[in-house]
């Protein structure tokens, strides 16, 4: 330990290995060190105190440190550790006295100016008010000396010379003289915190000025005014004709229009169309028909119902029907060039409906299906076909002919076999719709059906003419007129309207007046009004008992005895009928309990034999919807009916059996129906039944005799199914139709003769002598033709 303690003893260690590096001259120092001195004691005390007195200057402690790494590239190389640097610190410029050191601050304070000193401050102030980079700084200086405590060691306290601790100390009570400054530095901050100066109250904000028609913002716009404060605000305003007024008003008829628009369907329609006429249609025809357009697009289900719509307005506003229309038409094809299949679909639905209407001519029809079907492709024919199937009932109505076409061209491209499986399908589809008269497409359904096709107007635009939308009607622009053309408005109103809107409206001052009149009104309809039920929960609960019977009953006279104590009112004895008929139907195989039931209602009362007549015929009519276990069925149950003379005969007449007139579900249904009756009554009472000369107007359509091929078909068909027996008639009938056909032609031809020869006697009077000469002739010539028969014979 004695020998450490000094170090003249025992140089210090060598720390890092690039000690080599150390110029010959340091080296030689090292080798050879002076010992330290020993300062007096007065000397440390008066350099304590002057430490204490004068506290460090940061600028010159970062001068300090920033002096230290030149001076370490000075000496060639870089001090790695706190200990090192303390060690192998280069020494520094000799000492002055405190006289001299005193006199020497005063001179630089004097020259120190005012304005330097009022810098320094500032940026102390700036400095002390910046609370992160202080507690940073405080923070990273709590760091630096937990470090230096950290890397001291035992060894190197003990060996450290008396300048190195007072070093050490002085760093010390720095260290504490930062804390304390940071402490009152943070006290004052508070201070000022809790008592923070008054600062002069602020005048209210001024109200926000009135709202203004032309701060209202146009469609891109997010104000909202409610509707009480836009009627306010409408009152308000002095000028009718500003344009800030029919600002007011055209945002009140857009909204207004696209509200009754979108609202509209097919119950309520005849209470929209008033509404409708009441707003200012010529004014906003354009935001008329892009609402329209809009909410066609947006719910294709209703297209009918807006059509039925337009078709309303088109007749008292032609013009408004021809816009609409031709939108419609550069809607489509704008969509047509884009491949826009949705949107396409959507505007032929459109002109399909607009042509059942009669708005749009069946020309634009016909015209747009062989613009589809000219180069036909899988969405081009898919569209073709949507659109036969909306107004292909209407088309065979108004241009059969034309309609023909298309489906010659749909037969084509059908036989092409070009386009996908599933096209051709929609194809054949189509041509069966066409077969059945397009049953469940009607044109126009019976509650749209409004207007009267005398008082419509029809537009023909061709597709390839140049359209002009008027897309100006869609914006609001301001009218010099405008005052005027709303009281022509108003006027005409009145004419669309009839009196009573007139009077609604001039009357809602004196309705105080007519509240009495109005509630005794209101009692008296109240005393006559029945209360319907339109959701027909009455009739599903008759279903339901009447199918819980007929399930529940052992035979068919329970059955019958139960379902007559049910009271029906009139007119839901087809209900019963269409009840026992669906359970027939939808057994596995035909039950004759079903037949002996509606045999005893035919039976008991002829109400029931007439609705089953009726069941007869929408049977038939629909037979090929039934699948065909059910199609038996329902064939064996008339059958039986037939056979018991339940039902009469003639219901016969509207089965035509044709090869035109007749499908595969109804030549099957006709097969079983007569199988069945050959086996109730037998071939021969059969054949007895179908010879009656009463009910042959009932079987002619059976029975065919206006044309050989459907007399041959007849035949064929009852062979077919082993019932020739039952044709003998018709076979007759066959063999001597060319007999009958030369005697028809003779009279004919014996009738223009005599006709003949009545125009020659009235020409000239010798006519009658030539006449008698040439019958006596053409007696003679017989007589001999008859005696050449003889003779041959």
């Amino acid at each position: 330990m004695a020998a450490s303690a000094s170090p003249a003893a025992s140089p210090p260690r060598r720390r890092h290995s690039h000690r080599d590096d150390e110029s010959p001259r340091r080296r030689k120092r090292r080798a050879s060190p002076s010992p330290p001195r020993s300062p007096s004691p007065g000397a440390d005390a008066d350099r304590r105190r002057r430490s204490r007195a004068s506290p460090p200057d940061p600028d010159r402690r970062r001068g300090d440190r920033d002096a230290k790494p030149s001076e370490e590239k000075e000496n060639g190389h870089a001090k790695p550790g706190r200990d090192a640097e303390v060690y192998d610190r280069p020494p520094r410029r000799a000492r002055v006295s405190d006289g001299e050191e005193d006199g020497d601050r005063r001179r630089r304070r004097a020259r120190v100016s005012d304005d330097e000193k009022e810098d320094g401050r500032r940026r102390r102030r700036a400095r002390d008010s910046d609370e992160e980079r202080e507690d940073r700084r405080g923070k990273r200086d709590r760091e630096r000396d937990s470090r230096r405590h950290r890397r001291r060691s035992a060894s190197s306290e003990s060996g450290s010379s008396p300048d190195d601790r007072r070093r050490r100390r002085h760093r010390r009570d720095e260290g504490s003289r930062r804390r304390d400054d940071r402490r009152r530095r943070d006290d004052d901050r508070g201070e000022r915190r809790r008592s923070p100066e008054k600062k002069e109250p602020t005048p209210p904000l001024p109200p926000p000025p009135p709202l203004l028609p032309e701060m209202i913002p146009g469609r891109t716009g997010g104000i909202y005014i409610p509707p009480f404060r836009m009627a306010q605000m409408m009152r308000e305003v002095e000028d009718k004709s500003s344009p800030e007024y029919q600002r007011l008003t055209w945002d009140a008829l857009k909204k207004s229009i696209n509200g009754l628009v979108n609202k509209v369907n097919a119950t309520n329609i005849k209470n929209i169309v008033p509404e409708l006429f009441a707003e200012n249609l010529v004014r906003g025809r354009g935001l008329f028909c892009q609402s329209c357009i809009k909410s066609q697009m947006a719910s294709p289900g209703f297209t009918d119902v807006f059509a039925a719509l337009v078709a309303v307005v088109n007749t008292k506003f032609p013009e408004i029907g021809r816009l609409l229309l031709v939108r419609v038409v550069l809607q489509l094809k704008r969509a047509y060039k884009r491949n826009d299949k949705p949107q396409l679909l959507a505007a032929t639905k459109f002109i399909a409906h607009l042509v059942n209407q009669v708005v749009a001519h069946e020309l634009v029809a016909l015209e747009l299906l062989t613009v589809l079907l000219e180069n036909p492709t899988d969405d081009s024919v898919e569209v073709a076909a949507g659109f036969v199937k909306e107004c292909g009932a209407m088309l065979q109505d108004l241009s059969p002919q034309g309609l023909h076409a298309i489906f010659e061209r749909f037969r084509g491209i059908l036989h092409e076999g070009e386009i996908d499986k599933r096209v051709q399908f929609l194809i054949e589809g189509l041509f069966a719709i066409r077969k059945a008269k397009f049953q469940g497409f009607p044109a126009i359904r019976p509650e749209l059906d409004l207007v009267e096709q005398e008082d419509q107007f029809t537009h023909e635009i061709s597709l390839e003419d140049d359209l002009d939308p008027e897309t100006n009607l869609n914006v609001f622009r301001a009218n010099p007129n405008f005052v005027e053309d709303e009281k022509a408005y108003e006027n005409l109103k009145r004419s669309i309207l009839g009196a009573e809107s007139s009077e609604d409206e001039e009357g809602s001052d004196a309705a105080s007046d007519d509240e009495e009149e109005e509630e005794s009104d209101e009692e008296e309809d109240e005393e006559e009004m029945e209360i319907r039920d339109r959701t027909e929960t009455n009739l599903v609960n008759l279903r339901r008992t009447i199918y819980l019977t007929i399930m529940s009953s052992v035979d068919f006279e329970e059955a019958g005895h139960k379902l007559m104590k049910i009271k029906l009112e009139p007119g839901q004895e087809m209900e019963l009928c269409i009840m026992l008929l669906e359970c027939c139907s939808q057994e596995r195989t035909y039950l004759r309990y079903y037949g002996l039931l509606g045999q005893r209602f035919c039976m008991i009362n002829k109400v029931y034999q007439e609705n089953f007549e009726k069941c007869f015929v929408q049977q038939y009519s629909m037979i090929h919807r039934l699948e065909t276990n059910k199609l038996r069925n329902v064939a064996k149950f008339f059958a039986h009916l037939l056979g018991t003379d339940a039902l009469p005969w003639h219901v016969l007449a509207y089965i035509r059996l044709t090869e035109e007139d007749t499908t595969s579900s109804s030549r099957i249904f006709i097969k079983i129906l007569f199988q069945e009756l050959s086996e109730h009554l037998g071939i021969r009472l059969l054949n007895e039944r179908l010879n009656d000369p009463n009910m042959q107007g009932s079987f002619e359509s059976i029975f065919p005799k206006d044309h050989p091929k459907n007399t041959r078909f007849s035949i064929n068909f009852f062979t077919s199914i082993g019932l020739g027996g039952i044709t003998e008639s018709l076979r007759e009938y066959l063999k001597n139709m060319p007999r009958l056909i030369m005697q028809q032609q003779k009279p004919e031809s014996s009738e223009s003769e005599s006709s003949g020869s009545e125009s020659g006697s009235e020409s000239s009077g010798s006519g009658s002598s030539s006449e008698s000469e040439s019958e006596s002739s053409s007696d003679e010539s017989e007589r001999r033709r008859s005696k050449k028969r003889r003779k041959r014979t």
